[in-house]
């Protein structure tokens, strides 16, 4: 098979997650093992960090292997979901994964795959593990699926463990109350092994305190007061923390989010120091500062445009809109803009309830068997918080729309879902 053939192959073979939802989450380790045992458990070849947690996952993910890399580590990283190409979620020093190595993975191990039917993710990490083995990286950094405690990535025993925070996701195959969120995202901690929690209040907090793991292995990044002021750098992008050891620490990610995602990441290094690798100061500083570059990152608060402003941000739950409002509170338009569209199995009126009233709203839908009909989410968006807009059945439309309307002056948000992110970049990008 060619590559298109064998990404084709794939997806009907094992539909994806952030295709179809719930109907391709597999309970269960049982296959995540079986596929570990029979490639030999390559996990094991290289050192892990660990990163799970609501939101924040992918940037501080991104900003750990970036850190790696500059250290001098041969990096792997492995996140999900990808916006443009299958490919972005297995990465090398930020370059993706072979086609020739996804088209042999999928040959030599097909029979053995049809005979115990995996999910999506469960195929999709056995690849990325062997594929970190065969480039023979120095570590990997491993961001969970879904969850925790029964991802598929829980095969792993790393170096340390990091939880970012617990907010509301995925409620119908997590829980519907915090505790029991954190209770399976709680599962990647290890005995024995270090644990950064990045954000924790109230009975989240309580119940990590009251786990098993001894305190000198759990930190809690906030109690660490490690970034003492934050500051977007005029005319960028770019935000700038002084914390104890790192002053002017310059990150290319702009985005209020980075503020949390940064302490935890400076926690996560110091355990990494005393553990096992060298991380210069050097290497945190140009980590921090040449992420998107070393990595590929995209869609964290993704500046497209000046003239009108345009920024793409892929935060979709309740945590994640709130960070996005506060930051377009501290933008200065005439005008705001927002492309919007979400998925059919979110918590949509929490959602809708914090967008800003004021805006000008395109309602949309990715392209995507689980997005929200747009007429259906126009019509939500009336009831629960009185936004007006028009309604697009395609992104592609909806930010044309957007980009003519829009003033030299305005500003333009593309967001809600991180497929409607996808299909706004894949618009930029033809």
């Amino acid at each position: 098979m060619s590559y298109e053939e064998t990404l084709e192959y794939l997806y009907q073979f094992a539909p994806m997650f952030q295709q179809i939802g719930s109907g391709a989450y597999k309970e269960g380790m049982e296959n995540s093992f079986m596929i570990d045992k029979h490639l030999n458990h390559p996990h094991k070849q290289y050192k892990t960090v660990y990163v799970g947690g609501t939101n924040g996952k992918g940037s501080t993910s991104h900003l750990l292997a970036s850190v790696l890399q500059e250290a001098g580590y041969k990096t792997g990283l492995y996140t999900s979901p990808h916006l443009l190409d299958f490919r972005e979620r297995i990465k090398v020093n930020g370059e993706m994964i072979d086609k020739e190595f996804v088209v042999d993975f999928i040959a030599s191990n097909r029979s053995f795959f049809e005979s115990i039917r995996p999910s999506f993710f469960e195929l999709t990490t056995g690849m990325a593990f062997a594929y970190f083995a065969d480039r023979q990286v120095d570590a990997a950094v491993i961001e969970v699926g879904l969850g925790g405690r029964l991802d598929c990535t829980n095969v792993i025993t790393p170096v340390i463990s990091i939880i970012t925070n617990i907010s509301f996701d995925h409620t119908q195959l997590l829980g519907n109350t915090l505790t029991a969120i954190a209770k399976e995202k709680a599962g990647i901690i290890k005995p024995g092994v270090p644990v950064v929690i990045g954000e924790a209040e109230g009975e989240v907090k309580e119940f990590f305190k009251n786990l098993g793991n001894s305190n000198d292995l759990m930190i809690f990044a906030q109690e660490q007061k490690l970034i003492l002021s934050a500051k977007l750098l005029p005319a960028t992008n770019y935000r700038e923390f002084n914390t104890p050891d790192y002053p002017q620490l310059v990150c290319e990610l702009g985005g209020l989010a980075q503020e949390k995602n940064a302490a935890t990441v400076l926690c996560a290094i110091d355990l990494l120091k005393r553990e096992i690798f060298s991380l210069p100061s050097e290497a945190v500083y140009r980590g921090f500062r040449y992420v998107v570059e070393n990595t590929g990152l995209m869609g964290r608060w993704q500046v497209l445009g000046l003239h009108p402003k345009i920024v793409f941000d892929t935060g979709h739950n309740q945590a994640g809109i709130e960070n996005i409002v506060s930051q377009l509170q501290s933008e200065n338009y005439d005008r705001l803009h927002i492309v919007f569209g979400m998925v059919n199995d979110k918590d949509i009126t929490s959602v809708l309830k914090l967008l800003p009233k004021e805006a000008i709203y395109y309602f949309t839908q990715a392209n995507i068997p689980r997005a929200l009909d747009a007429r259906m989410l126009a019509k939500q968006a009336v009831e629960f918080n009185h936004l007006k807009g028009n309604i697009y059945s395609t992104v592609n439309e909806a930010f044309s729309a957007a980009k003519r309307h829009a003033s030299e002056k305005d500003f333009i948000f593309v967001g809600g879902s991180t497929f409607v992110v996808a299909d706004a970049l894949k618009t930029i990008m033809n």
